[in-house]
C-alpha cells in the first residue's frame, strides 16, 4: 500500500522543515519498513524535502524485493547503503536540489555506532551531519488503521494459542516450564504468527515472582501460580499479553493478591484516555497496590508502547512525561510479586480512543483454574 507509506514520509518531511534538515538519513530497519514497507534485514533510506528527491537504497541480494515492496521512490543498489546515500546527499545538495534547508543531513543517532558515524563522517565531506534520534519513532506512536489491523491479528493469534494450550490440558502438573513456553508458540504459529513477539515467559511457582523469569527445566507443581507473558507477530507488528492461572484449588493467599492486581490492572485500563499524562495512568493502578501495602512489590512501569517494536514509546510509568494520545497501543500490566511465594501480573494491549479505549487481548481475565 504505498501510499500509506507517501503520507507517513509526508508527515517527516513536516518534522525535518521543523528541524532546519535538509534531508534525513534513516537506517533503523524498522523505521524503514514503517516508511516504506520494505522488510529485507539490510537498507537505508534518504528522506528528502521532496518526494522526488527521497531515495531507497539496498544491496543486490534484494534488488526484486525492492522493485515489489518500493516501487514508488527511487532505488539505489550499494553497499553499505548507508554511506552510499550520504555521498548522494552530499552531490545532491552540492547542486542544491535536496528540496531542504541548507546542507544539514540529519541521521538516528540513536540506532548507528561510533564506527558507523565515523565512515559517514567520511563520506559527508563538506555536508554537516546533525543527530536526530525520534523523528520517526515520533510518529511512530500514534497508529493508523492499518496498524491497529495487524495488532489485532497478533493479538487474536496470542489469545486462540492460550485457549488452545488451556483447552487441550497443556498447563498441568509435570510439565517443565520450557515445554509449556514451547507448545504456546507452536500454537501462536498455527493461528497466523509470523514469529514471537518475544521469548515467551513461563514462570511456575516461585519463578512467578520474578517479573521477566525466563523459561527453564522446573517442573509444574499443583498449588503453582503459573504466569504466562507472550505476544505474536504479524504483518511486523508485536501483541503483548500476560495472564497467570493456578494449578488446582486457589489459597486464599492466591486469590488475594490476584484479585488486588486484577483491581489495579482494571484501574489502568480504564485511566487510558486522551490528553491522560503518563505518569497519572500509572499512578491510577500504582496506588490500588500501594493502597494494599504491596507497592513495594510493584517494582516495574505500567505499561509501554507496541507496534513494530514489542516495546517503543510511550511508556506509561511514574516518571514518564508526556500525555496519551488517541490511537496510541500501549500496554497495561501491573503486578504483584512475593518472593519465594509467586506473583500474578495481568496484561492487555489496547489503543488509546476517545472514550473507552479498544481491548485487543480478549482472553479472560478472571482467575483461571487449571
Amino acid at each position: 500500500m504505498p501510499e500509506i507509506h507517501t503520507t507517513r514520509r509526508d508527515a517527516l518531511r513536516q518534522r525535518l522543515a521543523e528541524a532546519e534538515l535538509a534531508a534525513l538519513l534513516v537506517t533503523d530497519l524498522r523505521n524503514i519498513r514503517y516508511l516504506t514497507g520494505f522488510t529485507g534485514s539490510n537498507a537505508a533510506l534518504l528522506v528528502t524535502g521532496s518526494e522526488g528527491g527521497t531515495v531507497f537504497c539496498t544491496d543486490g541480494r534484494y534488488t526484486a524485493q525492492a522493485e515489489a515492496e518500493v516501487p514508488e521512490l527511487r532505488r539505489m543498489i550499494e553497499r553499505p547503503s548507508a554511506t552510499a546515500l550520504v555521498g548522494h546527499a552530499r552531490r545532491v545538495l552540492a547542486r542544491g536540489g535536496a528540496g531542504g534547508v541548507g546542507d544539514v543531513v540529519g541521521f538516528e543517532s540513536d540506532h548507528v555506532s561510533v564506527e558507523q558515524h565515523a565512515t559517514l563522517a567520511d563520506a559527508a565531506g563538506e555536508i554537516t551531519l546533525r543527530r536526530a534520534p525520534g523523528l520517526t519513532e515520533a510518529l511512530r506512536e500514534r497508529k493508523d488503521e492499518t496498524e491497529v489491523a495487524a495488532l489485532r491479528q497478533a493479538c487474536a493469534a496470542a489469545d486462540r494459542a492460550l485457549a488452545d494450550l488451556l483447552e487441550h490440558g497443556g498447563l498441568r502438573p509435570g510439565r517443565t516450564e520450557r515445554e509449556v513456553a514451547r507448545e504456546l508458540e507452536n500454537r501462536m504459529a498455527e493461528h497466523g504468527a509470523q514469529a514471537t513477539a518475544f521469548p515467551s515467559i513461563v514462570a511456575a511457582g516461585a519463578n512467578s515472582a520474578v517479573p521477566h523469569h525466563r523459561p527453564t527445566a522446573a517442573v509444574l507443581a499443583k498449588g503453582d501460580f503459573v504466569k504466562l507473558d507472550f505476544g505474536a507477530v504479524v504483518d511486523g507488528y508485536h501483541s503483548d499479553m500476560t495472564r497467570t492461572v493456578v494449578l488446582g484449588e486457589p489459597a486464599q493467599w492466591q486469590r488475594e493478591v490476584y484479585e488486588l492486581v486484577s483491581r489495579a490492572q482494571a484501574a489502568g485500563a480504564a485511566a487510558v484516555r486522551p490528553g491522560r499524562e503518563l505518569a497519572e495512568v500509572d499512578r491510577a493502578a500504582r496506588d490500588v497496590i500501594a493502597a494494599a501495602g504491596y507497592g513495594e512489590r510493584f517494582p516495574h512501569g505500567l505499561g509501554h508502547g507496541v507496534g513494530l517494536d514489542v516495546h517503543e514509546a510511550p511508556s506509561l510509568a511514574a516518571t514518564a512525561v508526556g500525555t496519551l494520545s488517541a490511537c496510541m497501543a500501549v500496554t497495561v500490566e501491573p503486578g504483584v510479586y512475593l518472593a519465594g511465594r509467586g506473583g500474578v501480573r495481568i496484561e492487555d494491549t489496547l489503543v488509546v480512543r476517545e472514550g473507552t479505549p479498544e481491548l485487543l487481548t480478549l482472553s479472560t481475565k478472571e482467575l483461571v483454574v487449571a
